[in-house]
């Protein structure tokens, strides 16, 4: 799944749309609630190196909330990495390059839409 592919389904699944948020970095970009404004994918750049992957230059990750229990199980499948610039262990990236099967790119948008939906947990005053 490539960023175009995930921007179609959010909007269509969930009435979200992208945020571009910095104007340094023109192609990153959050999905976050309506209701709540919390954060449920961040999509930017991140260097191969520091996300633990061989080779040089970028590769684009969306980092989607898990929790620590259900991201640990997710670590070591195909294209699924620690998070970058969110919590590590409540958070996992996912390389939007091909390697996570697109499935799997959906099924964790979701978990982290379900996790950040106030909704979910009754209405916090």
């Amino acid at each position: 799944m490539n960023p175009k592919e995930l921007i179609a389904h959010v909007r269509e699944a969930y009435g979200a749309e992208p945020e571009y948020l910095w104007p340094d970095y023109p192609d990153a970009f959050v999905f976050r609630h309506k209701t709540n404004r919390k954060w449920f994918g961040v999509v930017m750049e991140a260097e191969r190196g520091k996300l633990g992957l061989e080779g040089t230059g970028s590769v684009v990750l969306l980092d989607v909330k898990t929790g620590p229990l259900l991201g640990g199980s997710y670590l070591g499948q195909p294209g699924i990495v620690r998070a970058w610039h969110m919590n590590k262990t409540h958070w996992l990236g996912v390389l939007l390059d091909g390697s996570a099967p697109a499935a799997t790119v959906l099924e964790l948008v979701d978990l982290s839409f379900s996790l950040t939906d106030q909704r979910q947990k009754g209405t916090k005053k």
